[in-house]
């Protein structure tokens, strides 16, 4: 079945949108030279310029933003990975992109937990208060206790958090210059905490 005019040309100008960012870095022209001028290598770079926006995001967000097909984004994705310009790894159930060379294990591991919400929104409310409690937790994040305590598990795991006394991020300046570098990609609270980052920005990360 054809998709509407308007769902073709709304996905055009996604592709476009993104194509010109990845366009002007420096991994731009991921395709053959003999593809070079084709729908294929300006696909590619969009998909290139989405992950330096939007680093760490999985499979399906990247195809459903860049409105790609199932087959078409693995298609795009293998071929960036076959050229080292994209490093795919494991998060649970997910497997999520960034740029290669662009991020350590720890900032990968990072980028994996800031794109789900109540652990991001633990890590920012942490950034910003680091004595809040567990309970002060909850009640900013509108979540129970118990769920507080389980991502807190999960942030020690992956050697985010430290629950030694209290809770504390490790690692603070390299999880708030994440957020900060792509706040529009972590929604209003990452954006309302880079706006606060000139009186944060005095961690020793």
């Amino acid at each position: 079945m054809t998709a509407p005019e308007g769902v073709d040309e709304e996905k055009r100008s996604t592709l476009r949108r993104f194509a010109a960012v990845g366009a002007a870095s420096p991994l731009a022209g991921f395709s053959d030279s003999a593809n070079a001028d084709t729908g294929e290598s300006k696909t590619r770079d969009a998909i290139a310029g989405y992950l330096s926006t939007t680093p760490g995001a999985h499979f399906s967000k990247i195809r459903d933003d860049l409105q790609l097909g199932t087959g078409e984004t693995q298609h795009h994705l293998r071929r960036l990975e076959e050229r080292d310009a994209v490093e795919r790894y494991s998060d649970g159930d997910y497997k999520r992109f960034v740029l290669a060379g662009r991020f350590d294990e720890f900032e990968k591991n990072a980028l994996g937990y800031l794109r789900r919400t109540t652990p991001r929104g633990m890590l920012i409310e942490l950034l910003r208060d680091p004595d809040a409690s567990a309970g002060d937790l909850a009640d900013s994040l509108e979540v129970s206790a118990p769920t507080v305590s389980k991502y807190a598990g999960k942030l020690e795991s992956a050697g985010l958090l430290s629950r030694e006394d209290g809770y504390s991020v490790e690692r603070p300046t390299t999880v708030l210059l994440l957020l900060i570098r792509h706040a529009d990609s972590f929604g209003d609270r990452a954006t309302a905490l880079a706006r606060e980052s000139d009186e944060l920005l005095t961690y020793d990360g």
